[in-house]
């Protein structure tokens, strides 16, 4: 046997016992590849120069953009990527976005296809918030970086010695994981974004381990098997799948997706969009929810940190000090008026996100996002939570609950503004207020 065969018999093996180990972590899919100049960097560089990514601008940072498109430029001693996949959600799962966005980074029932969401309740219901399936038990970055740290300290015993220039990333430094991930052979890029697997659907987080170790690479996912479905284009609420380019890449205009208006936009949500927003207050599942290949992924999340919260409930792991419980209405389908007086008081806003996802959002945030929703629902239950609103100190909630009360528009939504109009210091929320008041 040749040394270049004993070398790469050598590293396949190393590979196969680092899948192994993954897997024993919890880790639900693996592979290597190598670190090298991204496939898409050109298509990057033009999406970021379109302004697409709106108001993240981490993602334009010129250094930032150097490091995804090429991470030799900041990392040259690194030479390979193990990326790990690991699901948050299976339909019929009793718990209940990686791969999700911001990233991010599913199969539960499509909109109008069923009148439960695969997870015990009735996404119809407009009295109730919406928060997608990822954001519903503990942090996944915690989550996946313990497990990735724990596969590195692994890693270093396997082959003796520390592996000083290794780092892991889940979903907050600057690697392009889903371009990795399909080059490791974990699936290929749907038409909402999103990594697909043909058996796991889009429901999985993914991470990312980058060492110096020269490992075996797998098979890339070459094919792809989106074919002539538009069903998540088609679907989306605020249009924001635009297709496949001319190279075939799939576009996402982020400043009309519900997860980054919910989550990563720090100001007004556009008028013209609230009402296409419905009742998802922190994220959005439809491009997953409609995806065929996600729909029947049935699999059951094994992870007991990513199950959804009941009333009160702190996340998974965490404990809060003696005191700091509030009562909260859980992560599984809360009462929207439930959750905005949640949202409106600091202390229980900070126990009810403690060690979640939904930090991401602000407080707020969160309660931006919940008046638009209680708007969209238009009932007259919601008048006195957004009449609490107006009061908030952050100008920000005070002018979308004034947009609420004006979708509402009972005599005591009217009352409410009306009063506020007469005392309201700040220009943007007194336009709002005119604007709810003239509709």
């Amino acid at each position: 046997m040749t040394g270049a065969a004993t070398s790469s018999s050598a590293r396949r093996g190393l590979t196969d016992r680092i899948r192994d180990e993954a897997e024993r972590l919890g880790f639900e899919a693996v592979g290597c590849t190598s670190v090298r100049h991204s496939d898409h960097a050109a298509f990057y560089r033009a999406w970021i120069e379109a302004g697409r990514h709106g108001e993240m601008a981490y993602l334009a940072r010129p250094d930032a953009i150097e490091a995804r498109t090429d991470p030799a430029s900041r990392w040259p001693e690194l030479r390979s990527a193990i990326v790990v996949a690991l699901r948050y959600y299976g339909d019929g799962d009793a718990h209940g976005d990686g791969n999700s966005f911001g990233g991010g980074d599913g199969n539960g029932d499509g909109p109008g296809e069923s009148s439960g969401n695969g997870d015990g309740y009735d996404a119809r219901d407009p009295s109730r918030a919406i928060i997608a399936r990822y954001a519903r038990g503990r942090d996944y970055h915690k989550v996946l970086k313990q497990k990735l740290l724990a596969l590195l300290a692994w890693l270093e015993q396997e082959v003796g010695h520390a592996l000083p220039a290794a780092r892991a990333y889940v979903d907050t430094g600057p690697v392009l994981e889903r371009e990795l991930a399909r080059r490791a052979g974990l699936g290929w890029f749907g038409r909402n974004t999103m990594l697909l697997h043909p058996r796991r659907g889009s429901y999985f987080f993914l991470g990312a381990l980058l060492t110096e170790l020269d490992l075996e690479p797998d098979e890339p996912f070459e094919r792809d098997h989106c074919g002539t479905c538009n069903a998540c284009v088609e679907a989306c609420p605020t249009g924001a799948l635009l297709g496949r380019d001319a190279t075939g890449a799939p576009v996402i205009d982020a400043t009309r997706c519900i997860s980054y208006l919910t989550i990563e936009h720090r100001g007004p949500i556009p008028r013209a969009l609230r009402p296409l927003i419905g009742n998802r207050v922190f994220g959005c599942d439809i491009c997953q929810e409609v995806c065929p290949f996600t729909r029947k992924s049935s699999a059951p999340a094994r992870e007991p940190s990513f199950a959804a919260r009941g009333t009160n409930e702190p996340a998974f792991g965490v404990q809060l000090e003696p005191g700091a419980a509030r009562p909260h209405p859980g992560t599984r389908s809360p009462s929207l008026i439930a959750l905005l007086e949640t949202a409106l008081d600091p202390s229980a806003w900070d126990a009810f996100t403690r060690g979640s996802a939904l930090r991401r959002a602000g407080r707020a945030g969160l309660a931006r996002n919940v008046c638009v929703g209680l708007g969209n629902w238009g009932s007259p239950e919601a008048v006195p939570v957004l009449t609490s609103a107006l009061a908030d100190p952050d100008p920000l909630v005070r002018g979308h609950a004034a947009w609420a009360l004006g979708r509402i528009s009972s005599p005591s939504a009217v009352s409410a503004l009306e009063q506020q109009a007469g005392h309201e210091p700040d220009p943007w929320v007194s336009e709002e207020i005119s604007a709810a008041l003239a509709s």
